[in-house]
């Protein structure tokens, strides 16, 4: 499906949405959520995307592959990396996180999500266990400032995902613990990884490899987002690199390659291909690759998000443009 098909299909949501400011309107459709417990003030921001509840099919426990024996993914093609002790390497590419949005899995003895909001271009991996508990994340089908709402199927809580923080239902409030992954180009993971594993392709009928959202990333405006845009004259949809609550801007990365501060040091490093530029996302334009460590060599928890939702989640936060 075309994104011009998406907007259509949504606009008509839009309309519905809007005309309500309670979660009323979502009360038939989600019969075992409690909405009395939600940080959400002004409902309205609550939106349809367009596909219903698991409408996106989230995975659990795929399969996996020798990273050797993979022949299909293109080389600058993006993939999220998880590399967690106990475990061989893992990558998840974006070819198939496109159609899924979040992958339940078990590495290295961790329950974890691995995520991906096409519209954000936000790719996190989050501890799934919670109080105890090992929770299972679906698609809601929601958005929130044209961001993935996601659900767990213990209690059916809705979670931000470019946030992790859960914001209607039992959890609401609740902070997911996010794992210090990061994107890259599946060239760079296998080089890397020459023993590594990469997730094999889903048993579904789905054009991977294709972008359903072609052009997006140059869009003028986000998909069905009213927000301010981001100050500072910075794109909408323009790359930044979010750690906490403080935003760079890839643009000044891939000028300068290398940054010190704030306590970390973030590289760029050429070679990944956008997965929201062309149809082809092995073909996208090149946005390069991020690397998030500490003061002691450390990858940090990170995310390379669209501006728009930076400023959206941390209206207050720092933006790092010199």
């Amino acid at each position: 499906m075309r994104l011009l098909s998406l907007i259509a299909s949504a606009s008509l949501c839009l309309g519905t949405a809007m005309a309500t400011a309670d979660p009323g309107f979502w009360k038939h459709e989600w019969p075992n959520t409690d909405f009395s417990r939600t940080s959400v003030e002004n409902w309205v921001e609550i939106l349809s995307g367009g596909p219903p509840k698991d409408g996106i099919p989230a995975l659990s426990n795929p399969d996996f592959m020798s990273v050797a024996t993979e022949k299909g993914i293109g080389a600058r093609e993006p993939v999220i990396a998880v590399e967690i002790d106990g475990s061989a390497p893992r990558a998840y590419p974006i070819r198939y996180l496109t159609w899924h949005e979040i992958v339940n899995d078990t590495v290295g003895g961790i329950p974890v999500a691995v995520t991906f909001c096409p519209l954000c271009n936000s790719g996190i991996t989050f501890d799934r266990r919670v109080d105890g508990r090992v929770l299972t994340f679906g698609v809601s089908g929601k958005l929130r400032n044209s961001d993935m709402v996601m659900f767990d199927r213990e209690t059916e809580s809705w979670w931000q995902q470019a946030i992790g923080e859960g914001i209607v239902g039992h959890y609401n409030g609740t902070q997911l613990r996010q794992l210090p992954t990061w994107m890259e180009s599946w060239d760079a993971f296998r080089a890397r990884n020459p023993s590594g594993l990469v997730m094999a392709e889903p048993e579904y009928s789905r054009a991977y490899g294709r972008n359903p959202y072609s052009n997006y990333d140059s869009s003028a405006r986000p998909f069905l987002y009213s927000g301010e845009l981001p100050p500072h004259g910075i794109p909408a949809l323009a790359r930044v690199v979010k750690v906490g609550t403080r935003a760079w801007p890839v643009e000044r990365l891939a000028r300068e390659g290398q940054i010190t501060q704030a306590g970390v040091t973030i590289t760029w490093t050429a070679g990944q291909a956008s997965a929201l530029d062309t149809v082809s996302i092995a073909k996208g334009r090149d946005v390069g690759s991020i690397r998030v460590r500490d003061s002691k060599g450390r990858d940090v928890p990170h995310d390379v998000m669209f501006a728009f939702a930076f400023h959206a989640f941390h209206p207050d936060g720092k933006w790092m443009i010199r």
